[in-house]
């Protein structure tokens, strides 16, 4: 008989996965997490429930948010990455070469660890590269408690629910913003916006206090129920400036200077599940 996971990010429906080779699964300190195997997806990575990344389609997620960051910013050097245990944001963000720090703040030291043992390429090499950081904290805590600035803040969150409901209030923003250096970038998760429309719209309010330029982008993982997913964009730049700011050098699957002009184009019925946005 088969085994399936049934995702349940959503209230009134339900994805499963079926599991041709259950890999592991622990629960930690903060969250159930587990490791299997799919026909379709290759490996998953669920955490309480809720896909985080499938080997499969991974790179979709992980380009956009590193790569549109980094190409809308002068030769960025500092790179802080909030949540983004599984490693994939700061392997994207090694791959520039104006970068000289990247540190990761991750709560949970459990979802690291596994991530490096049972989805090795996932992070690749990026934990033990020399130029990456890794604080075993929670990020609101480290926000609120840095003194340090960064041309880039990559918030590669789980969902506003448990541990990563505090990465979406309006006080973790403002530490976010007082981080950023002149010219930088803030990308936050954002959810898929007919589904989770309110938490796009509440968090799109939240950063226009905080940010001289607010909008989203789209991209759509096929292992991300809903359609399109959706990315917030915060600068404290004019809004009049053009989110590419750098030409693309490196290889990419996904990522390119098209796929990040176009990302910004948003249907109509987003921008009214959204509201008013830049």
């Amino acid at each position: 008989m088969s085994v399936w996971r049934e995702e349940k990010l959503h209230s009134a429906w339900r994805a499963k996965f079926e599991v041709s080779n259950l890999v592991y699964e622990e629960n930690s300190e903060f969250q159930n997490i587990v490791v299997f195997d799919n026909e379709n997806y290759d490996r998953i990575l669920m955490i309480d429930d809720i896909v985080q990344l499938s080997t499969r389609d991974e790179f979709i997620y992980h380009e956009m948010m590193s790569h549109v960051a980094l190409f809308s910013v002068e030769k960025p050097a500092s790179v802080l990455i909030i949540g983004g245990g599984d490693g994939g944001i700061l392997r994207e963000v090694l791959r520039h070469p104006s970068v000289t720090s990247a540190v990761l703040c991750e709560l949970d030291e459990k979802v690291i660890n596994i991530c490096k043992e049972y989805i090795p390429e996932i992070p690749g090499g990026a934990f033990s590269d020399p130029l990456a950081r890794v604080e075993i904290m929670d990020g609101a805590k480290f926000m609120a408690e840095t003194q340090k600035t960064f041309d880039a803040i990559l918030v590669d969150s789980t969902d506003p629910i448990g541990p990563g409901e505090v990465l979406f209030s309006s006080s973790f923003y403002a530490n976010c913003a007082r981080c950023l250096k002149p010219g930088g970038v803030l990308v936050t998760q954002q959810g898929a916006p007919i589904f989770q429309g309110a938490e796009l719209r509440n968090s799109l309010q939240k950063l226009r206090r905080h940010f001289a330029f607010t909008s989203f982008f789209l991209l759509s993982p096929a292992s991300y129920f809903g359609g399109n997913f959706a990315l917030g964009f915060s600068s404290n730049t004019s809004k009049k400036k053009s989110p590419l700011r750098t030409a693309p050098t490196i290889e990419t699957k996904y990522y390119s200077p098209e796929i990040h002009t176009s990302a910004f184009v948003i249907p109509n019925y987003i921008k009214q599940i959204a509201g008013p946005h830049d």
